[in-house]
């Protein structure tokens, strides 16, 4: 899941940029956008890091697997075919 400490932040910075005049509204403004950021990536379909290098890992095993199998079917077909030539 994603920092909520990384909402606040993105949220404090936001507020802070809006003009002087509307600075009262700096709170409200910040919990909404918070809640905004929240809603909008919860509906995402999304992974953390650690699932993502996992997944990585288990493609890269894959890969090295498929490619072993790979060049055992090649050899064994060089040996079916040079028995019946």
């Amino acid at each position: 899941m994603i920092d909520p400490k990384l909402f606040d932040d993105i949220a404090k910075r936001i507020s802070n940029s809006v003009p002087a005049g509307l600075q009262l509204l700096q709170n409200d403004l910040q919990k909404n956008l918070r809640s905004a950021m929240e809603a909008g990536l919860s509906h995402l379909d999304l992974v953390t890091r650690e699932e993502f290098e996992i997944q990585t890992a288990v493609l890269a095993r894959t890969r090295e697997k498929l490619e072993a199998l790979s060049t055992q079917i090649a050899v064994l077909e060089k040996e079916l075919q040079a028995r019946k030539a």
